[in-house]
């Protein structure tokens, strides 16, 4: 009976810790995320998951226009803005 017991404390003690190392910090991370898409605005400098750069000209419910050259703007889904320079990096 007491080799049970060791086993179960060794299997919730190994989900304790892919919790705390793996799901925890994607979870922070996606949050995170989202804000910064929730928080973004006309006029705001942009760079795309593809690498794009340019700056909101709309904002539409899902998805976003971006200047990318004089005259030339292009429509983007919300989520493909990796970030936004100079705020990714504060807290």
């Amino acid at each position: 009976m007491e080799a049970w017991a060791g086993t179960i404390i060794y299997a919730v003690l190994f989900f304790a810790i892919m919790y705390f190392l793996l799901i925890r910090p994607q979870q922070k991370q996606q949050k995170k995320r989202q804000e910064m898409i929730k928080a973004l605005k006309v006029n705001d400098p942009v760079v795309t998951i593809g690498g794009i750069h340019g700056r909101i000209t709309k904002i539409k419910d899902t998805s976003i226009m971006i200047r990318i050259a004089d005259k030339v703007e292009i429509e983007l889904e919300k989520s493909a803005v990796a970030y936004v320079p100079g705020k990714q990096n504060k807290k």
